[in-house]
């Protein structure tokens, strides 16, 4: 066991104020995100890391600068928020801020958060397709930018106000079949969150300064 616990947060995403999220016929993305979270979170816990979450039930409503305010105070080594796709397609993706954006006439993140975050966001996105092999597709490592709010802001607002690094995962697509079938199952959700929990591991054990 590490002499020094890491910090790990856990952002299972929506409600906040731009809704509830998706669905499929199977699943909410509330729920799914939750459940992920929570097997993720005894994963993590298990194996010596602290963990912070930035709700207390699954239908609480926190904003996004909210959520990132909780990883901010909790000084987080990582802030892994979780959510899940309406577009088409099938698969899981994993984003992380390029460049600053602006939100409520805050601009953020700053330049070593934006760093840190590219960085840890490669490692994560390498382990996580490793741990999903056979059960969802990789539609790759991406930018925020290449989100519909992230190119109207220049970055996700849980990144923007986010200064410790920060990525997101949509783990699956809802509105298409496969997915929702997979992220609504026990051995999905099982599998799923045991790559999160991997992925932020294997994060925690490149960092070079003592976690």
């Amino acid at each position: 066991m590490l002499d020094k616990k890491p910090i790990i947060c856990l952002d299972p995403g929506h409600p906040s104020e731009v809704g509830r999220g998706t669905k499929g016929r199977r699943i909410t993305e509330i729920e799914a995100a939750w459940k992920v979270a929570i097997r993720a979170k005894k994963r993590l816990e298990d194996a010596g890391v602290e963990v912070v979450l930035t709700k207390s039930r699954p239908g609480e409503l926190v904003r996004n600068r909210s959520r990132a305010e909780i990883a901010n105070k909790s000084k987080a080594d990582l802030m892994i928020r979780l959510h899940c796709d309406s577009q088409g397609g099938s698969g899981f993706a994993v984003y992380a801020p390029n460049k600053p954006g602006r939100n409520a006439g805050t601009r953020g993140p700053a330049p070593n958060v934006i760093t840190a975050s590219v960085s840890a966001a490669k490692i994560f996105h390498k382990r996580y397709a490793e741990g999903l092999v056979g059960l969802l597709a990789d539609r790759g490592l991406k930018p925020d930018t290449e989100t519909a709010v992230g190119a109207q802001q220049g970055a996700l607002t849980g990144s923007i106000f986010s200064k410790v690094p920060v990525l997101l995962i949509e783990m699956g697509v809802l509105t298409n079949p496969k997915d929702d079938k997979i992220l609504a199952s026990d051995r999905g959700q099982a599998q799923v969150a045991e790559a999160v929990a991997d992925a932020a591991l294997a994060v925690i054990n490149a960092s070079k300064r003592p976690l």
